[in-house]
């Protein structure tokens, strides 16, 4: 697996990037806010309940990164707000983009 610096929240393995977030749920819009001890902060408009900021991230994600929300799994985290995703198809000058512009 390639890795980048620990201060960086993601990395490689095959054609996948992974991902560490940390996901801010009820929030007045969805957006990137950056990295925020060593994860990627979203904040997401959707609630904590019944798996809504789940599919609120992935979707959020999927329309960002121009990919598939099945490209999008969760690895861990489910109930957490700190979460592992893998990102099928994702390169990591795509997240670089985002998080410059956040």
């Amino acid at each position: 697996m390639e890795s980048s610096s620990p201060a960086v929240p993601w990395s490689t393995e095959g054609d996948s990037l992974l991902l560490r977030v940390f996901v801010q749920p009820r929030a007045s819009r969805n957006r990137f806010c950056g990295i925020h001890e060593g994860e990627v902060k979203l904040q997401l408009t959707s609630p904590p309940v019944d798996g809504a900021a789940n599919l609120a991230c992935r979707e959020f994600l999927a329309k960002q990164l121009n990919c598939p929300k099945s490209a999008i799994t969760i690895i861990s985290g489910e109930t957490s707000r700190h979460k592992r995703l893998r990102i099928k198809g994702a390169t990591l000058q795509q997240i670089e983009q985002l998080i410059a512009v956040a």
